[in-house]
């Protein structure tokens, strides 16, 4: 029953981890589907795309989709208002603190291990840059 009650916040963290890591996903996904001849441009599209302010409006849509979501989440279980807060408040805290800690974690390992290992798996040059490096 517990693991049902958390779920949505599980998929939340989820879905806001791959929404911040956007900007290294499609590079993956086109050398994937279009195979070597795609190479340059998907690590061109990467570069472009990661050392730009995409990066940044990525993470800034992340944490408004999380900030929404736990305002929806904490909703459903009857935290309405601000003094509905203020009696929750340690379990609003801990719960937010949570979600939000384990979305940045998730983030860290989907794009700076997984994206990462896949890229170079399937040929992108991301090897010389990669944080084991």
């Amino acid at each position: 029953m517990e693991s049902e009650k958390n779920r949505p916040l599980t998929k939340l963290v989820a879905v806001s981890a791959v929404t911040a890591s956007l900007c290294c996903l499609p590079s993956v996904i086109w050398v994937m589907l279009a195979g070597s001849s795609a190479i340059v441009a998907a690590d061109q599209l990467s570069n472009d795309l990661y050392y730009s302010w995409v990066r940044y409006a990525l993470y800034m849509v992340s944490l408004s989709m999380l900030s929404y979501g736990l305002v929806v989440y904490f909703r459903n279980r009857g935290v309405c208002t601000l003094d509905d807060v203020r009696r929750e408040k340690r379990r609003v805290i801990n719960t937010s603190l949570a979600v939000f800690t384990a979305a940045i974690l998730t983030y860290m390992v989907w794009n700076f291990v997984i994206l990462e290992i896949v890229g170079i798996a399937i040929g992108l040059p991301w090897e010389e840059s990669a944080f084991w490096n």
